[in-house]
């Protein structure tokens, strides 16, 4: 309560001080540093267990007293004892929230540095990416117009294939037409052959067959 009064003292001060005059005008905030005393009942009255609990400091529920105001609580360090109600908030002081805040901001800061850093990579990849794929679309399209020149060739390969058979089938026909006609030329000079052979047989049995009826006559003197 002392230091209560105190504090209420410092803000009449500063206030009378800033209405003095405009020569002394200075702006002052009040710091939020405060110090609880912990007691060892419900009251002002009783033994002071602690000099003053810093602002902020968190503690433990135990019991109030709905009639003088006062609730015991228990430390972190388990020390326990009674103060007033009045100085208790159900989260952080704002300097706390402050410094968790800061942290927190220095956290996010980090990670929006990171993620940063690998939206930066990333489009770098990107990058890459993007010149490797115009890189393969020149490799598709060089592809395809060799596909295409191979389908031509090709196509002209197989029709050169089929005028092959068929020039292979017509060779066949003429190769068999020609083995005929050698065969009938062959068998027309061996007639032919055989024909003068028995044409000359034939002369040469007339000769044999005059020569002797030629013989055969009577031969008459040359006195007759």
């Amino acid at each position: 309560m002392n230091t209560t009064v105190l504090t209420i003292a410092c803000v009449v001060f500063v206030s009378v001080m800033g209405s003095a005059g405009p020569a002394y005008a200075q702006t002052a905030y009040i710091s939020d540093n405060l110090t609880v005393p912990l007691r060892s009942g419900p009251s002002n009255a009783n033994r002071i267990l602690h000099r003053g609990l810093p602002s902020g400091t968190q503690l433990e529920i135990l019991a109030r007293d709905e009639d003088s105001g006062f609730v015991q609580i228990r430390t972190t360090r388990g020390t326990e004892g009674w103060l007033p109600e009045q100085y208790l908030l159900d989260e952080p002081i704002a300097r706390d929230r402050l410094v968790i805040a800061n942290r927190r901001i220095s956290e996010l800061s980090g990670t929006v540095e990171q993620q940063r850093t690998q939206l930066g990579s990333l489009n770098q990849e990107k990058g890459q990416a993007d010149q490797s794929n115009t890189s393969l679309q020149r490799q598709v399209k060089t592809l395809e117009r060799d596909l295409a020149e191979l389908k031509r060739v090709s196509a002209g390969a197989i029709e050169l294939n089929k005028n092959n058979e068929r020039l292979n089938v017509l060779n066949e026909r003429l190769r068999i037409e020609v083995d005929d006609r050698v065969n009938e030329v062959s068998n027309l000079e061996n007639n032919a052959q055989q024909r003068w052979l028995m044409i000359g047989g034939g002369l040469v049995l007339v000769g044999l067959i005059l020569g002797v009826i030629i013989k055969s006559r009577p031969r008459r003197s040359a006195w007759n």
